[in-house]
């Protein structure tokens, strides 16, 4: 069961995330639950995890391995931007630490089936939850290129959108795109497979443009931003794993934006902002895994981790 998924930096999550053994903390992306997995062991026999994932097998593989909290474990299928109502339904108003994995775990990529993966040929589904509605090949099949292209520039930064857009909506006439195999074969017609040992799969971007729009990744993660704090309990801590810059720019943002206090203009005599820090960052620059990490496991490689501690009010 360990072998499900080979979490990162859990360690430093760890360390810097449990600041009291004996709080409440929420993963609200337990996936197979390897960072929960860390948390939990930390916590003394008073501490207390909450999980959520959208992702009904993912929850399944969790509750095995979480199984040692016993009642100290709470799992819920839900998603993470709605973590304030999950919280009142419990019955809680704060918590002492909140962690978010925003990466894609080895098990929904290799094991689920849904097309995460452009080395698997499986149905173009991509949804994290299988009870929402868009799936990739929706997306694929009917979006005219102009929107294709637009998706792709967007979420995936990519650079050569408007070739591979063309080539979907051409493709698409003779026979609709059903299997990730489909489309990564035809994303490597149209785009020259880049040199070199760290050269990434021509698809890469643009399935990473996909599964963003299908899980409306980046649109819940700013809702999380704005929410999270307050749900933080002072001298609490948040800490997020992201792995490309849209979601980190996110995060920094935020972070930054948190550790500013009064807004108002340098020549004013008082404040009348009313705008107080909210939080302080632990470390200026995002923790990276070493290469030892990611040498044992390459989905390491782009990993960045931030941390901020909720000031008390």
């Amino acid at each position: 069961m360990d072998e499900v998924h080979q979490p990162v930096l859990a360690k430093e999550v760890v360390e810097y995330l449990v600041t009291d053994r004996a709080g409440i903390y929420v993963d609200g992306t337990v996936g197979t639950g390897g960072h929960s997995l860390a948390i939990g062991k930390k916590l003394s026999e008073s501490g207390r995890m909450i999980c959520l994932d959208r992702d009904p097998d993912a929850l399944s593989v969790s509750e095995k391995r979480l199984a040692f909290l016993g009642k100290r474990l709470t799992l819920v299928k839900d998603n993470f931007c709605r973590l304030d109502q999950v919280l009142s339904r419990l019955g809680l108003r704060m918590v002492q630490g909140v962690f978010l994995d925003l990466g894609m775990s080895s098990y929904q990529i290799e094991r689920s089936g849904r097309g995460f993966s452009f080395n698997r040929n499986e149905p173009l589904d991509m949804r994290m939850d299988p009870e929402t509605e868009i799936t990739a090949a929706r997306l694929v099949n009917t979006l005219n290129h102009r929107e294709l292209e637009s998706l792709l520039r967007r979420y995936g930064e990519e650079k050569r959108a408007k070739s591979i857009s063309k080539a979907i909506v051409h493709a698409r006439r003779r026979h609709p795109i059903e299997t990730s195999g489909q489309l990564a074969a035809l994303i490597e017609s149209v785009t020259p497979r880049p040199r070199g040992s760290k050269a990434i799969h021509p698809a890469t971007r643009t399935f990473q443009a996909l599964r963003i729009a299908v899980n409306e990744e980046l649109q819940n993660l700013k809702v999380f931003l704005e929410k999270i704090p307050s749900l933080i309990m002072g001298g609490g801590r948040l800490a997020i794993l992201s792995y490309h810059s849209l979601e980190d720019r996110l995060v920094k943002q935020a972070m930054v934006g948190w550790e500013k206090g009064c807004t108002c203009p340098p020549g004013f005599p008082a404040c009348v902002c009313g705008k107080s820090a909210l939080f302080k960052r632990i470390f200026k620059k995002p923790l990276r895994p070493g290469a030892a990490e990611v040498g044992e496991n390459p989905r390491a490689r782009s990993a960045k981790l931030r941390v901020a501690e909720r000031i008390p009010s």
